[in-house]
């Protein structure tokens, strides 16, 4: 795993809250363990997700999701990641290195261009069984005339979308089905880290309530303050109520 030294620039102090990972198109991915000399704790990590800030070409500005510092980096050593799951850019190599990662499970995949077919693509997917580290696994993409892609000439793909999707459902001659894209320390998939939990409405189950033993009174004393600690819920009590007073109403009128 290769390091890359390089000086970095920020506009926060290690106090700062680290700024949250914006959702823009410049998506890139750090592809060596980057040390940012005098601020440590700022270094960028392989795999981490990088917003692009600027492209001098030959150097890239980029700004880390996870510290929300900004850092020099050479172009080549990121990889430019698209719909999530394609990276272009990358190597078979380094295509290993990220899906190894202790985050990610089988079924982990990444796209990514054919470093010796120019015009096609390869997969590469994680297989990790229980009992050892597990592999990874690459399959060539290949183009017909007409443009369209496959993996196995008997099932053809209008796109890459499309290769992918079916391939999340059906193995197909693959080692697995595809599940997860591989994992970026920094995005969306950081639990399913960045996404907010929604609270469940609470539930509150009232005792059974025994009928025979309930008196009139017992159902309407108190105000509506003291109704939470009632035998019945306001709605309820105003059915009833309703209901009684129409009956009473009736008898009257039957008299």
């Amino acid at each position: 795993m290769g390091n890359c030294p390089l000086k970095c620039r920020t506009k926060q102090t290690s106090q700062e809250t680290p700024v949250a990972p914006d959702l823009g198109r410049n998506l890139v991915v750090s592809l060596h363990d980057i040390p940012c000399y005098g601020v440590a704790e700022f270094s960028l990590r392989v795999g981490e997700r990088l917003s692009v800030v600027s492209d001098d070409g030959d150097f890239l500005m980029v700004k880390s999701a996870r510290t929300g510092h900004e850092i020099y980096v050479p172009t080549e050593c990121t990889a430019k990641v698209i719909n999530r799951w394609f990276f272009k850019g990358l190597s078979r190599y380094k295509a290993e290195e990220l899906l190894m990662q202790a985050h990610n499970r089988t079924g982990a995949f990444i796209v990514r261009e054919s470093e010796s077919h120019p015009d096609y693509y390869s997969l590469s997917v994680l297989k990790r069984p229980e009992s050892y580290l597990g592999s990874v696994k690459h399959y060539r993409i290949s183009r017909l005339d007409n443009g369209w892609l496959y993996i196995v000439q008997r099932l053809t793909f209008a796109s890459l979308q499309h290769l992918v999707e079916h391939y999340t459902e059906f193995t197909d001659g693959l080692c697995c089905t595809l599940d997860k894209p591989c994992f970026i320390l920094g995005s969306d998939n950081t639990t399913t880290t960045t996404q907010m939990t929604i609270p469940l409405p609470l539930a509150i189950r009232r005792p059974t309530i025994n009928w025979k033993d309930i008196s009139r009174s017992m159902l309407f004393r108190g105000n509506r303050a003291e109704s939470e600690h009632s035998l019945v819920s306001d709605g309820l009590r105003e059915a009833i109520s309703s209901y009684l007073y129409m009956t009473e109403i009736n008898e009257q009128d039957s008299i």
